[in-house]
């Protein structure tokens, strides 16, 4: 780019333009960067652009505002115990579609089937600690925890903990399919059991969505057909290079989270430790960054994001002050280590989408791993490979989080048993202090175990009409549907 973006801190919200924008009497025209597979929101296996689909039209007992905070949904208040272990949620007086009333019963089946379909996934190891789901009274619901989850809010508000009923979304919004996209729109209060609000259909706004590939929704954008582009991602970010946009319209959201290589298979050079580690320590982080000139976005040779809840602080940046030639000449041996045995020339596949930006890092890659002796080749993401580009954002703001991605349930290849049992031991303890040291041992074992190969935290773009109001960036880069819908009072 002619000049570097700005990449927020972590933790710094920064909010984007709340004014009355040029349609804000009419539909709000959206590209959504994703294809047809959005509409399955049944799977919680879930693509992105699902997540926004599903996040809008399958409401939790709790939501995210724009800026990321946590709000109301289905449970209109909470309290929480003083030891963090019983979270307490009285749900609003209202109905399910259809015209079914909500009870504790109904909700609490609905999140039971959630949870248990989350299992042997990250988010379900996220939500490991929820010992049961009682039903209280007739609209109370009680989440019991074997330890303290800090986060369990955040965590029950991701689109996956979505509650439907009778299989059927159960809200904010109703969906509409229009020609080639989707219309979206706020569900009338006195339609959802609640008390009807006067001048509701006046405070409120159509969203019309375009699931698009990433090229053709910033055309939409271009062209003035669209106000608002949603799901932008590493692997489409050069596509803002090669617009006529004003600067303000590419927003970056302060995200952190896992961009690396992941081991997909243990096979040939791979099988040793070691062996990942000089694909590590080969990796010039630094020129992948200066590729994209994105003012603030930091290489990284750590697991988890430094400075996050949880992080005692005992794993820091691996091979400080060591220069990039001593790494590579330190790979190289082990390289030709590896072919002295016979073996040919390590050539390993990475799996990655086909945008500009991940061709962009890929052909980096590939050059420093032939500085080694190690040919790289790029295949689709549903092609066999022996590496993964991971390019995925945090639930939530602690160690946690990055470690359960690498649990041994989760993802099986080249997976530390002895960081996994540090981890499951974390996730049952109750003292936060003996937490951290759990998840610092944790780390220290995975990151030596190399089945995961840190760049830096990922990047989230979208690229928004001055005026368009219920926008703002956040730590999560989630923006959620309903809050563009209500226009301001």
């Amino acid at each position: 780019m002619a000049a570097a973006l700005a990449l927020a801190g972590l933790g710094t919200l920064v909010l984007g333009v709340s004014a009355c924008g040029r349609r804000s009497e009419g539909p709000l025209p959206i590209a959504l960067i994703g294809d047809r597979t959005a509409l399955d929101t049944s799977s919680l296996r879930l693509s992105p652009a699902a997540r926004t689909i599903r996040g809008a039209t399958v409401e939790g007992l709790v939501a995210f505002d724009a800026e990321g905070h946590v709000v109301p949904a289905i449970a209109d208040r909470w309290i929480i115990t003083d030891d963090g272990q019983s979270y307490i949620f009285r749900l609003r007086d209202g109905t399910w579609p259809g015209g079914a009333r909500i009870t504790a019963e109904t909700a609490a089946a609905a999140l039971r089937k959630s949870l248990a379909l989350l299992k042997g996934t990250a988010l379900g190891l996220d939500l490991a600690a929820i010992e049961q789901v009682r039903v209280m009274a007739d609209r109370v619901i009680e989440i019991d925890l074997v330890a303290p989850v800090p986060d369990l809010l955040t965590l029950l508000a991701q689109p996956e903990l979505g509650l439907p009923y009778a299989r059927r979304g159960s809200g904010p919004m109703g969906l509409a399919r229009r020609g080639s996209g989707l219309e979206l729109s706020l569900i009338p209060p006195e339609k959802r059991g609640l008390v009807p609000e006067e001048g509701f259909s006046s405070r409120a706004r159509n969203l019309v969505v375009e699931l698009l590939p990433a090229k053709k929704a910033v055309d939409r954008f271009n062209d003035g057909a669209a106000d608002l582009v949603l799901g932008g991602r590493i692997d489409s970010l050069p596509l803002t290079e090669q617009t006529g946009l004003a600067r303000g319209n590419i927003q970056l959201d302060p995200v952190i989270g896992m961009f690396g290589l992941l081991v997909e298979s243990e096979a040939g050079f791979l099988a040793e430790a070691p062996n990942r580690e000089a694909l590590a320590l080969a990796i010039d982080r630094d020129a992948i960054i200066a590729a994209f000139n994105i003012a603030g976005w930091q290489p990284t040779t750590r697991v988890v994001s430094a400075g996050v809840e949880g992080d005692a602080g005992t794993v820091g940046e691996r091979w400080v002050g060591v220069a990039l030639d001593a790494r590579r000449a330190l790979a190289a041996e082990r390289v030709t280590r590896f072919m002295a045995s016979g073996n040919s020339a390590p050539l390993v596949r990475i799996a990655a989408p086909n945008g500009p930006g991940t061709r962009r890092v890929i052909d980096l890659i590939a050059a420093d791993f032939k500085a080694i002796g190690v040919v790289a080749v790029q295949v689709a993401e549903d092609k066999p490979a022996d590496l993964r580009l991971v390019d995925t954002t945090a639930r939530y703001g602690r160690a946690s989080w990055f470690l359960n991605q690498l649990a041994c349930s989760v993802h099986k290849p080249a997976c530390n048993a002895a960081g996994d049992a540090l981890l499951a031991d974390a996730r049952q303890t109750a003292d936060l202090r003996e937490r951290a040291r759990l998840l610092g041992q944790a780390e220290a074992e995975m990151t030596a175990a190399n089945a995961y190969i840190p760049i830096a935290r990922p990047l989230r773009w979208s690229l928004v009409r001055s005026g368009v109001s219920g926008f703002a960036l956040n730590v999560w880069g989630w923006h959620p549907l309903p809050p563009l819908a209500a226009l301001p009072k």
